[in-house]
């Protein structure tokens, strides 16, 4: 019997994330897209290294069956990360209303006449997912480009300041404050002379008295 006519396999490739010491697992879904009871059983050529649950089962009419293939943890990797391991998943025809309970091994026997579907299953091991590390909240704020930025307002604010002189802007302002400081020259001239003339003419009056 070719493979498909009674059970659709998903995935057809056992793929484990491989860890040193630590139990893996792989989910399988078997479909039957007949209108018969389908009764299936897993092998693997090493029992002791996994574990099927369940290894044996009854696929109703147009459904799905989930089987999980666990990995026991292993001491050490293999070389080249290559597993030679291989699963045989059988199936054939069931009577109706049949239950797991009911499966026995001459149901898969060849030899008796029975229509039994195989398909293989290899087990590959592939590098475990990294996850991406997380970027530290606030990076934006402190990363180079902004402290250039305020470089850049200090060098502005310094461009801005050096056209600024202490000295008069203009002639006329020199000429406001001579004419200042003549016209207050003049008047201590002024305050001087008259002070003069009051000493004198005291004198005067004291003289003649």
């Amino acid at each position: 019997m070719a493979f498909g006519e009674l059970l659709g396999i998903e995935p057809q490739e056992l793929k484990f994330p491989f860890e040193l010491n630590k139990q893996i697992s792989c989910p399988l879904q078997l479909s039957n897209k007949t209108d018969n009871y389908v009764a299936f059983k897993v092998k693997t050529t090493n029992p002791k290294k996994y574990c099927v649950r369940p290894n044996a089962g009854i696929v109703m009419p147009q459904s799905t069956c989930d089987v999980t293939v666990v990995m026991q943890g292993q001491r050490e990797a293999p070389p080249d990360m290559r597993c030679k391991d291989k699963f045989l998943l059988q199936s054939v025809v069931a009577n109706p209303g049949m239950i797991a309970k009911d499966i026995t091994p001459e149901m898969f026997n060849k030899e008796s006449g029975n229509l039994v579907e195989e398909c293989k299953l290899r087990v590959v091991y592939v590098a475990p997912l990294q996850l991406p590390s997380p970027v530290m909240e606030g990076s934006d704020e402190d990363s180079s480009p902004p402290r250039a930025s305020s470089l850049d307002n200090r060098n502005s604010n310094a461009l801005d300041f050096s056209h600024v002189s202490l000295e008069p802007q203009d002639k006329s302002s020199e000429e406001l404050l001579r004419r200042e400081g003549n016209k207050r020259r003049g008047g201590f001239s002024f305050l001087y002379v008259m002070l003069i003339g009051l000493v004198g003419f005291l004198f005067g009056y004291l003289f003649r008295t």
